[in-house]
């Protein structure tokens, strides 16, 4: 057991068979980097220099931006190092890092798409008490919790899992998540069952309001003419971005529990990396194109520039 205590490095894998064209994967994967970066910087840079976007949905949907640079962030950079890289390797903290860094994004995301859809709701279904509900110190507060409580439920699940002794050091993956460092530890305590559970169970809760308020909407909005095409221009983006988040991530948590191995390894890294894609990039392209006022604004500044 005396070895148990001193691993201090762990090795990722899944990047084990991409030698032969690994420059090629760290151009493409640099190419969508620089993407996502352009397409969400944009979005908040408008939003921001724009006093006429600072409304709530607009507010939502920047702080929706910034978390998608926050969980890049901590994939990327690690990634495109490891592409160049012969031996692909980790420390135990900064393995602990990186999960908590992905999930807590990826849990902020629903959070963040939960009051984007609860503003809907107010603005569509109760439109007289909009500006009263929604007001700019209830809106600092929601944005606050949005980001508060996935740090700290992540928080307390990293806490667990880095108090644990570790019997091995193969992560099969190409990043760190919390459930396979916890796969990793030498006993299974309740507190790493209990507090995954719990935390499932509450971002599951965010799905089901979600669900529930857009039914409320499309009832509501198939008696009007005009709340419909409010809905088609406002309400479609969120729940379109919704959709992508959860398959994305439904996706690679499935594969992670019930994943045959006998997939290629490019398929799971495939699998691993849809949600580091295609939420970041689709989201803000989604907004940008789909809402006027932002795409308003945009082709104004791109236009006066010329």
């Amino acid at each position: 057991m005396d070895n148990v205590s001193v691993i201090n490095m762990l090795t990722l894998s899944g990047l084990s068979g991409t030698v032969n064209y690994r420059v090629t994967l760290f151009a493409l994967t640099f190419l969508c980097y620089c993407v996502i970066c352009l397409v969400n910087v944009t979005i908040i840079v408008t939003i921001i220099v724009d006093k006429s976007l600072h409304e709530p949905m607009y507010v939502f949907l920047c702080n929706l931006c910034i978390n998608g640079l926050y969980g890049t962030a901590g994939f990327y950079p690690k990634f495109l190092f490891d592409l160049l890289s012969t031996t692909h390797v980790i420390s135990v903290a900064g393995c602990l890092l990186q999960g908590f860094v992905l999930h807590s994004a990826a849990c902020a995301d629903f959070s963040l798409l939960a009051l984007m859809s609860y503003d809907r709701y107010v603005a569509i279904c109760r439109p007289l008490v909009y500006h009263t509900v929604m007001t700019k110190q209830r809106i600092c507060v929601l944005v606050f919790l949005a980001w508060l409580v996935p740090f700290y439920l992540l928080f307390m699940s990293t806490i667990t899992t880095s108090a644990s002794r570790l019997c091995s050091s193969h992560i099969p993956k190409i990043y760190c998540v919390n459930w396979l460092i916890s796969n990793l530890a030498c006993t299974v305590s309740i507190a790493k069952v209990i507090i995954p559970a719990f935390n499932y169970t509450f971002y599951f809760s965010h799905v089901v309001f979600v669900v529930w308020s857009y039914v409320h909407l499309i009832r509501t909005c198939k008696t009007s003419r005009e709340n419909r095409k409010k809905f088609m221009q406002t309400c479609v983006p969120p729940l379109f971005s919704l959709i992508v988040v959860v398959g994305s991530l439904l996706f690679d948590l499935l594969y992670m529990r019930f994943g045959r191995k006998s997939l290629s390894q490019g398929i799971q890294n495939f699998m691993a990396m849809e949600f580091l894609v295609i939420p970041p990039i689709v989201n803000p392209l989604m907004y940008g194109l789909k809402l006027t006022k932002i795409r308003q604004r945009i082709v104004h500044f791109i236009c006066s520039k010329k």
